[in-house]
């Protein structure tokens, strides 16, 4: 009983991350991520 509800849970939590992933890139925000991460690689190894 106790692992049926830990499962669900862990399905909810599950299900709750797809949706804000998805919200988060339908805002442009995966662009935004992804440019200051290159910056900061490019810091990093002293290019930019």
């Amino acid at each position: 009983m106790k692992e049926q509800r830990i499962g669900r849970i862990r399905g909810m939590i599950v299900i709750a991350a797809v949706c804000f992933l998805f919200a988060g890139i339908f805002r442009g925000e995966a662009e935004v991520v992804w440019e200051k991460a290159v910056t900061i690689c490019l810091e990093c190894i002293g290019i930019g």
